[in-house]
């Protein structure tokens, strides 16, 4: 529901404390406890200030608004992640969102008992370059959350990535941040993440916020 608020209130005029004193209030009066950290909700143009939020701006159309933030009871956390167009939504990023959703779905499927995390993150990068994004690389595909306490929703003070070089063997039970992030590829920008569990059952994405391309 934080989600959806702070999507909700996002629009051409709408302050950055507007648009986190909605997000902040649907946590808090749907049960939510206060995550680990977060949520980050900026303007795109401030998408290099990792783990950074609000400021005092307003947002105006033709402007992307990063949203990314956490789910979070007794501890136990659940971040998602949306990329947010204000009045419009260009060809270039409209192409780049079913390549960062196919990608996406490209992971879920690859998350299984035994594998590894190299051949998580080459499911999601096989995407990519099927895209003709050859250049492109991240420095892994999703991490590992769970319980976590401030200043942290992973569980701890280090970052257990979906890398292309870990040999982390994947198991039943395990809960990952996935993000498909493809940002600053010179052929458009999107990014979607979800909390995604490994059951018995197969790979299950528990946040349930609509993926988009989102254009409020």
């Amino acid at each position: 529901m934080a989600a959806t608020a702070a999507i909700a209130a996002i629009s051409d005029g709408a302050s950055e404390q507007e648009v986190a004193a909605q997000c902040v209030a649907a946590m808090i009066r749907t049960g939510g406890h206060a995550p680990g950290f977060g949520p980050f909700i900026r303007p795109a143009a401030r998408l290099g200030e990792e783990h950074t939020t609000w400021g005092d701006g307003i947002y105006r159309r033709g402007e992307p608004v990063f949203v990314e933030l956490s789910g979070c009871i007794s501890r136990y956390h659940a971040p998602l992640g949306r990329l947010v167009r204000i009045g419009y939504i260009s060809d270039e990023d409209a192409a780049m969102a079913e390549v960062t959703a196919k990608a996406f779905d490209a992971v879920v499927k690859a998350l299984r008992p035994g594998a590894r995390a190299r051949d998580i993150y080459a499911a999601w990068q096989a995407v990519a370059d099927e895209a003709g994004l050859y250049h492109y690389r991240r420095h892994h595909c999703g991490y590992l959350v769970g319980a976590g306490q401030p200043p942290s929703w992973t569980g701890g003070n280090s970052v257990t990535g979906l890398r292309h070089d870990s040999d982390l063997k994947i198991e039943t039970g395990m809960s990952f941040h996935i993000l498909s992030w493809l940002m600053g590829t010179g052929r458009g920008d999107d990014f979607v993440s979800n909390t995604v569990l490994l059951t018995d059952a197969g790979a299950e994405v528990l946040t349930r916020t609509p993926a988009g391309p989102i254009v409020r």
